[in-house]
């Protein structure tokens, strides 16, 4: 490659970030289609197998994948509801419960008072605060609703993303085609091989851990709603979440779950059982649930994860969040292709001479 190609790259590359980071506000449903048109496309591929139109396929996927999130809406959201409510009341006996459990301890081994910390202003003020939360609904309703322009471009977005899904879907196939055939060719094959790693990858993580992540959040909500606790759904859906970085679901899940039903019971044994639902959980994601659906196939390091996160939302906010763990996984396989170039070169073996 000559330094005017190298050059031409670098610009290419950086016309594309500028342009992604000044479009980011009407990016995100033209991101999340093309997002769901890459997770179904293996679907669409096994459908055409069975001998059915691209088209079919796709309105087949279409369907089934709007009737599920359809039901999940349904049946998630209200509960959700009623436990963001439980919580919200909750809190302030928490705190309460919190301050007569710490109290005597703090008080009899270092001499600090209840006024010292605060704790009674600290409930006070939450409380305060949480009594309006739960007119938080209606007061976004009421902006909203105040502003016809805002009203349009949120129902815009959310009409663009199924048409934008559609035919991405069923287009999948040729505009992959369209683009390995614009290619020069002396780069083709090394860059189809970059490409299959990275789809790898993606399509590990995308359709693997995502799948594991729902797996847990269902296992922990049904565990815990079988302990009694009220708030299980939630619980259980923040530790499966959580789950995206190895470990973080079980540790931030076994916390808030543990404090929530201990103050619900005011008894030890339930602790217990909370601990054998996130155990139970924990073995079957190891076990099973990570090795089935996911395998060895993502190599990105935890903290890898968080940072890409992290600094996604950081520079482009939603749209830099969706586009944070993709955009990661195809930098460490260009990291290692690199890595793999540099050790067979004149300048690795200088060094280590």
């Amino acid at each position: 490659m000559s330094d005017l190609q190298r050059l031409m790259l670098a610009a290419a590359v950086l016309l594309v970030a500028v342009l992604v980071y000044l479009l980011h506000p009407i990016l995100t449903p033209f991101l999340v289609g093309a997002l769901l048109a890459y997770m179904g496309d293996p679907i669409a591929d096994k459908l055409e197998t069975w001998k059915l139109n691209r088209t079919v396929a796709v309105c087949v996927v279409f369907l089934v994948f709007s009737i599920v999130v359809s039901v999940i809406l349904l049946i998630t959201v209200p509960m959700i509801g009623r436990q963001l409510d439980i919580l919200i009341t909750r809190i302030p006996e928490w705190l309460h419960g919190l301050q007569e459990l710490l109290m005597p301890f703090l008080q009899r081994n270092f001499n600090v008072s209840a006024d010292s910390l605060g704790f009674d202003q600290l409930r006070e003020n939450i409380g305060s605060n949480l009594k309006g939360a739960g007119n938080v609904v209606a007061i976004l309703w009421q902006r909203l609703a105040g502003s016809s322009m805002v009203i349009i471009a949120v129902v815009a977005n959310l009409l663009l993303i199924p048409v934008v899904t559609f035919y991405l879907l069923r287009d999948w196939d040729l505009l992959i085609a369209k683009i390995r055939a614009s290619l020069p060719r002396r780069w083709e094959h090394k860059v189809v091989a970059v490409s299959s790693e990275c789809h790898e990858i993606l399509g590990a993580f995308m359709r693997g851990q995502l799948l594991v992540m729902l797996a847990l959040g269902i296992i922990y909500s049904v565990g815990l709603s079988i302990v009694g606790v009220d708030l299980a759904l939630l619980l259980g859906l923040l530790a499966g979440l959580a789950s995206i970085v190895p470990y973080l679901g079980f540790i931030v899940g076994i916390v808030a779950a543990s404090v929530a039903a201990y103050f619900q019971f005011y008894e030890w044994l339930p602790l217990l059982w909370v601990a054998l639902v996130f155990g139970v959980g924990q073995v079957l994601e190891s076990v099973l649930l990570t090795p089935m659906l996911v395998g060895d196939r993502i190599g990105l390091h935890p903290v890898a994860v968080i940072f890409a996160v992290m600094a996604g939302g950081q520079l482009a906010g939603f749209v830099g969040v969706l586009l944070a763990l993709p955009v990661a996984a195809v930098i460490m396989v260009w990291l290692r292709h690199l890595h793999a170039h540099y050790k067979s070169s004149e300048l690795y073996d200088v060094a280590k001479s």
